[in-house]
């Protein structure tokens, strides 16, 4: 899947929109299309959930502060609004939940309530939460943890791994690594797996480069959910917002402007792997999931390109309609069928149990 194939779609649809809405279109020489006004349906590929549920996360998503805000301010909202996502999924997906500190590290430990299945007994998901490497700590983990280890019956470790404005690049790659040492020491590499959504798929991305260079063996298998390989960018960076009503932006939200990524230089392949074949062809199998909405979209389609080129199996998944981080929202069909998705593929490259040895 191409995300060339996928945008000339989508911009199709806008030129058409526009043309509906203006009557006015026009490309520049270098490509730069241009319209006076544009209106674009919900279109039909979507659930009718989803459908009713798009115009209020739109309207719930515009109170968000600003990233300039102060940031206690943002920790704050989105606190509250994970808050109220993982207190849904709690009832939907039966867990119990612990507080840890892993190597320093601090972290909730996710169970299913109805126990670990006998085939996970020794394999276990480390989790990213999302949050622009600003927020997410904590609520935002469990969002992201609870249906995985309540459908999955298997062990997560969702991660407080440290975030900017206090602190800068490696300092999250760091905590990642030195928590996966310690799983190491009661482990073997292929029962853990590693995912994240938004920031916490990029850094699954940058923890894995992290283990590679650090000669460190890789895990069984990671996820990078609505962030990947690569910087923000592409189509989607400027028509995800415009299918969200936020309108064209003049410049993507590239990570060099985040404060995690300060004074960083942003090609580093620590930073971007999929700027570094030879670290690539070393990933583990890597699940890629995103929404035609979402602005990351084709960061995540390029990164699934990048990593197929190094001959890494990798598995690309596209939700029609969705946008950045939907399955956060636990009562959409899309969103049961991303836990499904990440449940099946673990389940499918984690190592199978030993067998016991017997006296």
């Amino acid at each position: 899947m191409k995300s060339r194939t996928l945008m000339s779609i989508l911009l199709a649809c806008l030129c058409a929109a526009t043309a509906r809405a203006s009557g006015q279109a026009g490309v520049k020489p270098d490509g730069t299309v241009t319209a006076a006004s544009v209106a674009i349906p919900y279109l039909q590929f979507a659930s009718p959930q989803a459908r009713a549920f798009f115009p209020k996360m739109l309207a719930a998503g515009a109170q968000a502060p600003p990233l300039s805000a102060p940031i206690e301010q943002s920790r704050r909202f989105y606190d509250h609004l994970n808050s109220d996502r993982a207190a849904r999924m709690r009832k939907l997906y039966p867990v119990t939940v612990r507080h840890e500190t892993i190597a320093g590290v601090g972290a909730d430990v996710v169970l299913p309530a109805q126990g670990v299945s006998p085939v996970n007994r020794h394999r276990v998901l480390i989790n990213l939460h999302g949050g622009a490497f600003l927020w997410g700590a904590g609520s935002g983990g469990l969002v992201e943890a609870i249906p995985i280890a309540s459908l999955g019956r298997i062990e997560v470790i969702t991660l407080d791994y440290r975030q900017g404005p206090e602190h800068t690049f490696p300092a999250a790659s760091e905590d990642v690594e030195a928590v996966y040492r310690k799983l190491l020491e009661s482990h073997r590499p292929g029962e853990i797996g590693i995912y994240g959504c938004s920031a916490g798929g990029i850094l699954a991305g940058e923890a894995v480069a992290r283990f590679i260079v650090d000669e460190v063996p890789v895990p069984g298998a990671i996820g990078t959910f609505c962030g990947s390989l690569v910087t923000i960018a592409g189509d989607s960076a400027y028509v995800g917002p415009l299918l969200n009503g936020q309108g064209v932006p003049d410049e993507p939200l590239d990570l060099a402007t985040l404060p995690y990524f300060h004074g960083i230089d942003a090609r580093d392949p620590m930073v971007q792997p999929g700027l570094s074949p030879a670290l690539l062809k070393h990933f583990p199998p890597t699940l890629l999931i995103t929404g035609t909405r979402d602005m990351a979209m084709s960061s995540v389609v390029h990164s699934h390109a990048l990593l197929a080129q190094a001959g890494v199996d990798a598995e690309l998944h596209v939700w029609e309609g969705m946008w950045h981080s939907f399955f956060s929202d636990p009562e959409l069909p899309e969103s049961e069928q991303a836990y499904r998705t990440i449940v099946a593929f673990f389940e499918r490259h984690l190592a199978p149990p030993q067998e016991e040895a017997h006296p």
